[in-house]
């Protein structure tokens, strides 16, 4: 009786009985598991590829040929001249200082958005009154037209400005923004100032996700408020901080709005010249596309560069 019971389960062929889930018997989907998400990110990934990804290898193919401006349609020799052009660029001391001002104004900008959003977003996210106020008010400047706000900061740091009315005899002289040592630092406070809401509100957007009950058990292991800050708040919000030091360091390396209208297009003597603003003078007013081009590959190496190491060191796994 048990055998004839039995034979039935013992010629059945192995695996018959095991469960399809580990995906050897799914057909492959050439589109993934999700192909109407790839419908509908396919428009913006056209425009990524057409607004940015072509523009950026045209431009590493003009760096290495002898390229200029001609009449649309006309044929006209550009010749392969390899390295040449990245050599005219940086045997021009002023690109080499452009790179060193961009390097100063990331020192600067980036440490204080950092510190400065996160802060400010924690001491929003805890407060209960005026909030929709206070988060829109922080939040105007980013929306405002750099040309607008530009001659608030014009008329508070000039030579007769509020900010040397204060600072009286301590006031540098000359003046902040016609001052070799201080144009750029001004600078760099100004963009800080007026890009801190897009980033207190991804912060904002992060500390939603930190669980409260974390915070209760640094409190009932008599956690202070700084502790709790530092042992909770900071670790919770790091993938926000990663991608606030990315987003700033590419905003920041692509400085050029700012010292144009601030200093009169990188004055005085270059002090406050950016890698991009080199490139629009370069390009557009000396008519030398192919260098501006070269410096403009060697801006975009250098920021992947940054970019990397920073998600190396402050993302770490994630």
């Amino acid at each position: 009786m048990t055998d004839t019971l039995t034979a039935p389960v013992a010629s059945r062929p192995p695996g018959a009985g095991k469960s399809s889930g580990d995906g050897r018997g799914r057909k492959r989907r050439p589109l993934g598991r999700n192909p109407l998400g790839l419908l509908f990110s396919a428009p913006y990934l056209l425009f990524v590829l057409a607004i940015f990804a072509y523009p950026l290898i045209y431009s590493v193919w003009i760096s290495f040929h002898d390229f200029f401006f001609a009449a649309p349609g006309a044929q006209v020799d550009r010749p392969f001249v390899g390295f040449a052009n990245f050599v005219t660029a940086f045997s021009d001391p002023a690109v080499i200082r452009s790179f060193g001002n961009v390097g100063i104004f990331l020192l600067i900008n980036v440490p204080l958005t950092v510190v400065l959003s996160l802060l400010l977003a924690t001491a929003l996210n805890r407060i209960t009154h005026f909030r929709g106020f206070l988060r829109v008010s922080y939040y105007v400047p980013y929306l405002t037209a750099s040309v607008a706000v530009v001659a608030v900061w014009l008329f508070l740091f000039n030579g007769n400005g509020l900010v040397n009315q204060i600072l009286g005899p301590l006031a540098p002289k000359p003046s902040w923004l016609i001052s070799e040592q201080w144009a750029m630092p001004t600078i760099a406070l100004f963009v800080t100032w007026k890009q801190l809401g897009f980033y207190i509100l991804l912060y904002l957007a992060a500390l939603q996700a930190v669980p409260k009950e974390l915070y209760e058990s640094a409190a009932t292991d008599g956690a202070g408020g700084f502790r709790s800050f530092m042992s909770v708040t900071v670790p919770g919000v790091r993938p926000a901080t990663v991608l606030v030091l990315l987003v700033s360091t590419v905003t920041g390396a692509n400085l050029f709005t700012e010292p144009y209208l601030l200093t009169g297009g990188g004055g005085p003597n270059g002090a406050s010249a950016s890698p991009v603003l080199i490139m629009y003078q370069e390009g557009l007013q000396q008519g030398h596309p192919d260098v501006a081009a070269a410096i403009g590959v060697v801006l975009v190496i250098v920021v992947l560069g940054i970019a990397w190491l920073q998600n190396r060191f402050a993302g770490g796994r994630d």
